[in-house]
């Protein structure tokens, strides 16, 4: 059995930032880390929603950015987004550099919202699971983060699975 790419990065070093995770098929997937794992508190699962209904919402409007976006939703460990770009000929080239410019812009967004969209029992399925006080903090701190301290290289683990099949770099 293969080793899952993001199992083979080294959590205990990883900052909050925008890295590639994955590249493939015309298609690249950004890890937006906005808590450092296992170190600071995982971002509140009701902000978290709030954050992917804002955010989502953002990428699938804006202009040169909504006709290249695939997926935006969160991260089972609550530490941060994926977003998935179509990085493919004849659309715009996606870069960790890119993504921080098009991020920073949709969180100054987010501070300014003053409903969350989407939030009734019609749109959601499950509609009162949000905190958007909350959600406009991690977004404000997280703008914060990526303006000033910008980290974007992943440091990679050795995996070695029990049946001795040995990954470097998944």
């Amino acid at each position: 059995m293969e080793v899952v790419s993001s199992f083979t990065i080294d959590h205990s070093v990883l900052k909050p930032g925008i890295y590639v995770s994955r590249e493939d098929d015309g298609f690249i997937t950004f890890d937006l880390r906005i808590t450092e794992p296992n170190k600071e508190p995982w971002v509140d699962p009701t902000a978290m929603h709030t954050i992917e209904h804002l955010m989502a919402t953002w990428f699938r409007n804006r202009e040169g950015v909504k006709q290249d976006v695939v997926y935006v939703g969160p991260m089972g460990c609550m530490t941060g987004m994926y977003v998935i770009m179509k990085n493919a000929e004849g659309h715009q080239e996606w870069t960790a550099e890119r993504m921080r410019e098009v991020t920073i812009e949709c969180l100054k967004w987010i501070v300014e919202q003053n409903e969350v969209p989407a939030t009734t029992p019609e749109t959601c399925g499950n509609c009162l699971y949000h905190n958007l006080p909350l959600a406009k903090y991690w977004a404000e701190l997280y703008c914060q983060r990526l303006t000033n301290d910008f980290h974007s290289e992943y440091t990679k683990l050795e995996v070695i699975l029990d049946n001795g099949m040995q990954f470097q770099d998944a």
